[in-house]
C-alpha cells in the first residue's frame, strides 16, 4: 500500500511533531507514513515580524499548495502558527492531546529578578506586551527562528532573557530550558501547546484515519480558542491571549487583550458546554466593548 504522506515543515520541531502524528497512525492502523518536509516562506525570511511579511499564512500557505495538489495527504501544524480562517477545501481533521501550554523564561529566574531595562528577546506581541504589562522598564527586540536560533542569539548576547513555548522546550526534549511562568501571570496564545493535522475536506480516507487519533477534548478547546480570535479578527500585530479548559462537562475560556506596549490590557472568562459556540464569540465582543482605545484599534473586529 502507498504510504500516508505528512506534509511538514523542516524545523526540528516541526519533524519532531511529524514523527508524533506517524506514530500515533501506525499505533492506530498499523499503517506506513512517509514525512515530506516542505520549505516554508516563513522559515526563509528570519530577519523580518511576520506580520511584516504576511503573517501566519507564511506557514501554511506551501502545504496548503502541497495538500490541494494531491501532493500529501496531510499536514502537520503546530496549531498556534495556523491562520484563523482556513479555505474551505481544507479540514482541521485531527488534534493530538495538548501539551503544556505555559511560556518558559530563558536567561532568568523569573520576570521580577529580570534586570532594570533588560533587553526580552521575541517575535510575539502577545509575550512582549504581556512582559512589558509585568515590567513597564524593559525593551524588546525581535527574536525569530527555531528553539536553537533563539537560544544561541540569547548565548550570543543579543538579548538578556527570551521566552520559549514549554511545549516546544518539552518535545525537543529540553525539559530543562528556562523557568515556566504560570498561566495566571502569562496566558499563552490560542491553541499554544497544540498539534493539528489538516487533509483535504473531500478526502473521506484520510479523515477516517485521523480521525482515529483525534483527541476530542483539545480539539474542543483549540476551536473554541480560534473562534474567539476569528470574532475578534486579530492579526499577527494583535496581542492576543486564550485559553479554554475542559473539567467535567464545562468548558471555561479564559482571554486578555492588550495594547502592544503593556500599559493597558483586559481580561474575561466565560464558561458553559463545549458544543456552545456562541460562548467563544460573546467573551470576545465584551472584551472588545470594555477595552480602551489603545487596544481597540489593534482589533479589526472592534
Amino acid at each position: 500500500m502507498t504510504p500516508f504522506r505528512l506534509g511538514t515543515r523542516g524545523s526540528p520541531l516541526a519533524l519532531v511533531q511529524a514523527e508524533m502524528v506517524r506514530d500515533a497512525l501506525a499505533a492506530a492502523h498499523g499503517i506506513a507514513c512517509e514525512i515530506v518536509v516542505i520549505r516554508t516562506t516563513g522559515d526563509k525570511v528570519q530577519d523580518r515580524a511576520l506580520a511584516e511579511i504576511g503573517g501566519k499564512a507564511l506557514w501554511t500557505k506551501e502545504l496548503d499548495r502541497a495538500l490541494l495538489a494531491g501532493e500529501i495527504d496531510a499536514a502537520v501544524h503546530s496549531m498556534k502558527d495556523v491562520e484563523t480562517i482556513r479555505p474551505d477545501m481544507i479540514a482541521i481533521a485531527a488534534v493530538l492531546p495538548r501539551a503544556d501550554v505555559c511560556d518558559r523564561l530563558v536567561g532568568a529566574e523569573s520576570i521580577d529578578a529580570l534586570a532594570p531595562g533588560a533587553v526580552i528577546g521575541t517575535s510575539s506581541p502577545r509575550r512582549a506586551a504581556q512582559v512589558r504589562k509585568l515590567r513597564p522598564d524593559v525593551k524588546t527586540v525581535l527574536f525569530r527562528g527555531n528553539v536553537d536560533t533563539r537560544l544561541a542569539k540569547l548565548a550570543a548576547g543579543e538579548a538578556d532573557a527570551t521566552l520559549l513555548a514549554a511545549a516546544g522546550l518539552a518535545r525537543l526534549g529540553r525539559h530543562d530550558v528556562g523557568i515556566e511562568i504560570p498561566t495566571n501571570m502569562m496566558l499563552p496564545a490560542p491553541a499554544q501547546g497544540a498539534v493539528g493535522i489538516e487533509c483535504r475536506a473531500d478526502d473521506a480516507r484520510a479523515r477516517e484515519l485521523l480521525g482515529a487519533i483525534d483527541d476530542p477534548q483539545t480539539h474542543a478547546c483549540i476551536l473554541a480558542e480560534r473562534a474567539f480570535l476569528a470574532e475578534l479578527e486579530a492579526d499577527c500585530h494583535s496581542p492576543v491571549a486564550a485559553l479554554a479548559v475542559i473539567q467535567g462537562a464545562i468548558l471555561t475560556l479564559s482571554a486578555e487583550l492588550l495594547s502592544e506596549d503593556g500599559a493597558h490590557s483586559v481580561h474575561g472568562q466565560i464558561e458553559g458546554a463545549p458544543t456552545d459556540h456562541a460562548l467563544p464569540r460573546a467573551l470576545a465582543r465584551e472584551l472588545l466593548e470594555r477595552a480602551p482605545p489603545e487596544i481597540r484599534r489593534l482589533f479589526a473586529g472592534a
